[in-house]
């Protein structure tokens, strides 16, 4: 399935490019986020004209992001304070709606879809590094001291 990116998407393009990606992506997801369109003839010739506005959309994106990115680096750090046992380990875990929580608290602007978590939830006392996502471009790491109660 052939589409037209209208926003720069993680590992496929930019703005305009064609991509080639499974009918299931493209009707699922891309679309229906407004982040594509079908490349189409008709498709083709809307974008061109809407290009411009585009770019300046994206433009505003990535500077929001930015100012937000900033607003995190200042943070130095979170502190989440949580039920543990004698060895640390936790009673339950901290996600990421309590990492949201915390930043948000803490002075940062952030919602729980931005905060990446490869290795999954935290279920052990210490020192961690949370990378948060604001936009494709912009990444920024925050770092997280869970302590017992």
């Amino acid at each position: 399935m052939e589409v037209i990116l209208l926003e720069k998407v993680g590992k496929l393009g930019d703005i305009g490019d064609t991509a080639t990606v499974k009918a299931g992506y493209g009707r699922n997801y891309l679309i229906p986020q407004g982040k594509a369109v079908f490349a189409t003839e008709a498709n083709i010739a809307d974008f061109e004209l809407r290009r411009a506005d585009l770019e300046a959309a994206a433009a505003t994106k990535l500077a929001e992001a930015t100012a937000r990115a900033e607003k995190l680096a200042a943070i130095e750090t979170v502190k989440i304070t949580a039920i543990a046992g004698d060895e640390g380990k936790l009673f339950g875990s901290v996600g990421t709606r309590e990492l949201e929580a915390a930043i948000n608290a803490a002075g940062g602007d952030i919602t729980k879809s931005e905060i990446n978590m490869p290795e999954g939830v935290i279920r052990n006392v210490g020192e961690f590094v949370i990378e948060v996502q604001l936009h494709s471009d912009v990444t920024e790491s925050v770092n997280v001291v869970i302590e017992a109660e």
